[in-house]
């Protein structure tokens, strides 16, 4: 089948970055179709649902299985790829700056973070795409890089139950150095020391292996969902190298063979079983039907990784 046709043949959140990370169109009509995403489908859909006071959900960032979140909302219009800079995402984010905090640790604001690595490597990134960097990052940036392990990577464990790094936790703060690195040019030099040390930690195991034994760590590393929440998998990761951007290590090549075996015969990706909990909107094919996002994801990274 055509499978750039039936990618095309959706929501505008799909589309940009299909012309742009698959067929190379050119600029102004990428950027035509991406100016889309606030102001129709998915992305002013999510928008809509913010109340007055910032939030999404009721929530900083959510409880008993709740993804309706303030931060699960801002990571998949994020992930949507809407417009910083559209009147519609500005309007939003200041309602965020202004009226969301994290009220278990004592009414932060919402852009400085919390404690947790995986929650305030996510926050990060958010921060740096909604052009929402300054002192809280700061703060967040302070934390994370004194939180490193020796292994590497980070655990949002405490030191005293676990000085090994989870794959989980290493990836949320690597996306968000890497987005705060892109977004500050002279950014100070430990920060992306920093980020090349916690991939080493997962180069150094393949991307999903145990390096004790070389068997896969957990069986979901093999499962591929769209979005990915705080979930590591082996897709999410391929694809962060990718946005790292440089020539790909000789090490991914077991994790891209585990991603290609994947393909099936119409040159399409299935989607996995969505993570637990509750949502705004189902972005994703139910599980075991082909997934535009994981076949998107999957091509872009093969594209990169063939140096195409």
């Amino acid at each position: 089948m055509d499978v750039s046709r039936w990618l095309l043949d959706s929501d505008p959140s799909i589309r940009w970055q299909v012309m742009h990370d698959l067929l190379d169109a050119p600029p102004d009509e990428i950027d035509r179709e991406r100016a889309r995403v606030a102001v129709e489908g998915w992305g002013t859909e999510l928008l809509a649902l913010q109340s007055d006071d910032g939030y999404w959900g009721g929530d900083e960032y959510g409880i008993d299985g709740d993804r309706r979140s303030t931060t699960w909302t801002l990571h998949l219009l994020r992930r949507l790829g809407i417009e910083p800079d559209a009147p519609q995402t500005r309007s939003a984010i200041a309602r965020v700056r202004e009226g969301v905090a994290w009220r278990e640790w004592g009414d932060l604001p919402y852009f400085h973070g919390e404690v947790e690595e995986c929650v305030n490597g996510g926050v990060l990134a958010l921060a740096a795409y909604f052009g929402e960097l300054g002192a809280g990052s700061d703060r967040i940036i302070d934390r994370l890089l004194g939180e490193q392990l020796d292994d590497g990577g980070w655990n949002c464990e405490p030191r005293e139950e676990s000085a090994r790094s989870s794959f989980d936790s290493t990836l949320c703060v690597l996306e968000g150095l890497l987005a705060y690195e892109r977004a500050v040019p002279d950014a100070p030099p430990e920060i992306a020391a920093s980020r090349r040390r916690g991939e080493e930690y997962l180069l150094e195991r393949s991307l999903f292996r145990r390096r004790s034994t070389g068997e896969i760590v957990l069986p979901r590393y093999a499962e591929f969902r769209f979005p990915p929440y705080w979930v590591y998998d082996v897709l999410r990761s391929l694809d962060h190298f990718r946005v790292a951007g440089g020539a790909p290590d000789p090490r991914l090549a077991d994790a891209i063979e585990l991603m290609v075996a994947q393909r099936g015969a119409d040159g399409r990706w299935l989607a996995a079983a969505p993570w637990n909990g509750r949502v705004h909107v189902a972005v994703d094919a139910p599980e075991g039907e082909p997934s535009r996002w994981n076949t998107l994801r999957a091509l872009r990274v093969l594209r990169w990784y063939e140096g195409r």
